[in-house]
């Protein structure tokens, strides 16, 4: 079958090979008991099922919810809910692991399949391999008959549970009254309750991106298209902008003044805020290679490390555990709270940064002044294959004649993205013209070796 697991769960198209509801089944088949087995405990195993608004959710959901049942495991569904609400709620509820039918910020045509432990983690690459070991062999889990059969339940007040989940994280609690919160939900699985949190909250809410049809989620919206948003914000004098992504685990502001402030404006506010409460743990925050070094200097500035991984929530979260960090993330938005979650969250990363707002006094525009970032350009470049970038001779040389004649003034990083069929190119320096020259120049080369279609 190949490698099915990327970085972030399976995906693809849906309904095409390999994300098909054949496919979807025989995960539920084959992770049902797996994550049963691990789990341990007494009573029933159950898995606990939710998904964003794309059309092929139910599609799937259904075929992945009938392998469950079929092994005499329990199913219990939450319908539309963020992947980080199933994450929270896998372990408030007890279940022996979760999954979430999404596709995060792709197009509405994509899908895909996560799955989370008993602890509302991700699965480590060990059990990952494991599980896909099975789906290649012969099909063994169990096929119980009568009444052994997996029973459904619905979660009906799965929403009601994870909006007081959100709320305890900024317990003993967060009074919103008189601030103007323009949200906007991507078409996608915070419309419902990220408008109730922060109007439970006291906030003025306006909400765009509510109205999913199944096909329009991420479509010119959300954390990867702000423009309209910002729009709004300028239209409402002393309003912040607070976009997510699709699953809503991903959180990009606009400041009062309009501009976007990413995830790397984000880290910069809160490390500062939890190290002048001594919260801070480890004394370092995590991110990625994609982080901007004006990120690295503001830490620095108030004695706070930055540790960088490779690209991707899991491997930022797998190295907050090593150095024991309470705080992490991505330029992309989507940033972990260890202290209150297991993943990334974007209402939980928009209420710490609305507690300090409001604990300071200042606009976002006046903490985000901190960071002063390093021009930086990412070009996406469509793919057709993902052969190493290290064995195409003619990108290789690209690169090497750009970093001998910037002589360590700019910074250049290759990389294929592990959910699209795109290389991205990001390089990062002190002067704009020439970071975007470099960087269109390598896109280049690379669609010209492995050009694929927009």
């Amino acid at each position: 079958m190949g490698r099915l697991f990327g970085t972030d769960g399976v995906r693809g198209v849906a309904n095409a090979e390999p994300l098909t509801p054949e496919l979807a089944y025989r995960l539920g088949r084959v992770t049902a008991p797996y994550l049963a087995e691990r789990a341990g405990g007494a009573g029933r195993p159950a898995v606990l099922v939710g998904r964003d608004t794309r059309l092929s959710g139910p599609l799937l959901e259904q075929a992945f919810v009938a392998g469950v049942l079929s092994t005499g495991v329990d199913a219990w569904v939450a319908g539309v809910l963020p992947t980080p609400g199933v994450a929270t709620l896998t372990r408030l509820l007890g279940a022996s692991g979760g999954v979430v039918l999404s596709a995060s910020h792709n197009p509405f045509e994509d899908n895909g399949i996560k799955l989370f432990s008993k602890e509302g983690g991700k699965l480590p690459d060990a059990w990952e391999e494991e599980i896909e070991a099975h789906l290649d062999g012969p099909d063994r889990a169990p096929r119980p008959t009568g009444g052994t059969i997996g029973r459904l339940r619905p979660v009906a007040d799965a929403e009601r549970r994870y909006l007081e989940a959100l709320r305890a994280t900024v317990s003993p609690g967060l009074d919103l009254s008189g601030a103007r919160l323009v949200l906007d939900c991507a078409q996608g699985a915070t419309y419902r309750v990220g408008p109730r949190l922060f109007r439970g909250l006291g906030a003025d809410v306006v909400a765009l991106g509510t109205r999913p049809t199944g096909t329009n989620i991420n479509r010119e919206a959300g954390a990867l298209h702000p423009a309209r948003l910002q729009a709004r914000v300028r239209s409402w004098p002393g309003a912040l902008g607070l976009a997510f992504d699709g699953d809503g685990d991903r959180l990009i502001t606009v400041d009062e003044g309009g501009e976007v402030r990413d995830g790397d404006y984000v880290l910069a506010i809160c490390a500062r805020a939890l190290q002048a409460q001594g919260a801070l743990r480890g004394g370092v925050i995590v991110s990625t290679v994609m982080a901007n070094l004006g990120l690295e200097r503001a830490l620095a500035g108030i004695g706070v490390g930055m540790v960088r991984t490779p690209v991707g929530d899991r491997y930022v979260l797998e190295e907050m555990h090593r150095r024991g960090a309470n705080l992490g993330g991505e330029q992309s938005g989507h940033l972990i709270f260890l202290d209150h979650v297991t993943t990334g969250d974007g209402l939980v990363s928009a209420l710490q940064l609305l507690r300090v707002l409001r604990e300071t006094g200042q606009p976002l525009s006046t903490l985000a002044g901190a960071v002063t970032k390093l021009p930086q350009v990412l070009v996406n470049v469509p793919v057709r294959a993902k052969p190493p970038l290290t064995n195409l001779p003619a990108v290789q040389q690209v690169v090497g004649d750009w970093e001998r004649r910037l002589e360590g003034r700019a910074r250049i990083l290759l990389r294929y993205s592990g959910t699209e069929p795109l290389a991205r190119v990001m390089v990062e320096g002190d002067d704009q013209m020439t970071v975007d020259k470099v960087g269109q120049e390598i896109a280049a080369v690379i669609r010209a070796e492995l050009g694929g279609h927009a």
